[in-house]
């Protein structure tokens, strides 16, 4: 089953929209005045020994009323259930974690301008081992006065295999470097492109695919200089990079999956994957 977000929420405006417009059409007829059959003394006719006294006639709810606002209410409450947690993840994130500084891969001195350094890091501390993580991250020098990196991931975007740089290695200069949140090691590398050992997928020094099963650029992150510091943030998908360096045109999207396209009708028509897959 083939299922895109923009078809999902059509459909719940939709179905919302239109439950509405019967349930109104539904209560339409109930809805029309009517003139009562007058009897004696110019009351409703009922029968004998069950006549009704002004404050009752007042007083009396019509239970076509009643149906209409139970109805109208209950609807309102379907769409609450299901509106709320969507307008939840759309706003909340833009008020929520404002303080958040992503990883801490050290002072920015760690970084020459234009050379390429292999940064292994652990997403996540306190899960150890299984959530070390590998980046190649390059400092481009400055664009209008602010800093630029080029910082790209190493999972291959076609299955999620490690990918490797096709280059020389400095190894004997690597140095582990301590920060805030735990040991990190930085590799300086000499890549002339990138390449996955898994299926033969290739990308060039800027991440686009140039060879293999990969179905668009690699992933990069976006960064913040916080105290001298440089941190990684939060990841994002890529189409292609047009241009190099400070001067790149990225045509970014929000982070996708290995193998899920991110432009064109296959973005569409691909099923809905789960986010943060880092």
């Amino acid at each position: 089953m083939i299922v895109s977000r923009p078809a999902v929420i059509v459909g719940a405006v939709i179905t919302v929209v239109f439950g509405v417009l019967w349930a109104r059409d539904a209560m339409a007829a109930a809805r029309q005045p009517i003139e009562p059959p007058l009897g004696r003394e110019g009351l409703p006719d009922v029968p004998a020994g069950d006549e009704l006294h002004d404050e009752e006639l007042v007083n009396r709810y019509p239970r076509n009323k009643f149906l209409e606002l139970t109805t109208l209410g209950l609807g309102g409450v379907i769409t609450g259930i299901v509106a709320l947690p969507i307008v939840g993840f759309a706003v909340l994130p833009a008020f929520t974690n404002q303080e958040e500084k992503g990883v801490d891969l050290g002072p920015t001195d760690n970084f020459p301008e234009n050379d390429w350094m292999e940064a292994t890091f652990l997403l996540n501390p306190a899960q150890g081992e299984v959530s070390r993580r590998t980046a190649f991250v390059r400092y481009n020098g400055t664009l209008d006065d602010l800093p630029s990196y080029t910082i790209i991931s190493n999972r291959c975007v076609h299955l999620g295999c490690p990918v490797q740089a096709s280059g020389p290695r400095r190894d004997e200069e690597a140095e582990t470097v301590k920060t805030e949140q735990a040991e990190l090691r930085l590799t300086p590398i000499l890549p002339a492109n990138y390449s996955c050992p898994c299926h033969g997928g290739a990308y060039d020094t800027e991440g686009n695919r140039i060879a293999g099963p990969p179905v668009r650029a690699m992933d990069r992150y976006r960064f913040g200089i916080f105290d001298g510091h440089i941190h990684l943030l939060e990841p994002y998908s890529v189409s292609k990079i047009e241009g190099e360096g400070a001067n790149a045109k990225i045509h970014a999207y929000g982070h996708q999956g290995p193998g899920e396209h991110v432009d064109g009708l296959s973005a569409w028509m691909y099923p809905i994957q789960p986010q943060d897959l880092r």
